[in-house]
């Protein structure tokens, strides 16, 4: 089950880092243009949101990728990262209201897909098998 759970909070710190990494460093249109795949545009919800937003958002997810790996690998702080799991259980929360509200579909499955994730990391780390200090 630990090892699970670290392949769960790698995969999903690789996904935040990236996606919060591109908000943080690009402007608002490359945003968009980045997040249109084929016909879908994975990114669309950004008309809905001035820079500033995205740019928060962008630096929580980049916070909260760090936070799933580096405190129990240095083993300072390991409650940090089911914290930084269900940091990202919020943010998916309202990802998951904004793309609903947009009528977007196929987004809406994405994020309940990673916040089904954050959720079994918040469950793993904090009973099933919690970091020991």
């Amino acid at each position: 089950m630990n090892t699970f759970l670290w392949i769960i909070a790698g995969l999903l710190a690789a996904v935040f880092l990236f996606s919060g990494g591109l908000k943080v460093i690009l402007p608002k249109d490359k945003i968009r243009a980045a997040g249109r795949i084929g016909q879908m545009d994975a990114a669309a919800w950004t008309e809905d949101f001035s820079p500033s937003p995205i740019k928060a958002i962008g630096v929580l997810e980049v916070l909260a990728a760090i936070g799933l790996i580096l405190p129990p690998v240095l083993g300072i702080a390991p409650v940090l990262a089911p914290l930084a799991a269900l940091g990202l259980v919020l943010m998916m929360i309202g990802a998951t209201i904004t793309h609903i509200r947009r009528k977007e579909a196929k987004a809406v499955v994405a994020t309940l897909a990673y916040l089904t994730l954050a959720v079994v990391v918040v469950w793993g780390r904090l009973g099933v098998v919690p970091f020991t200090e």
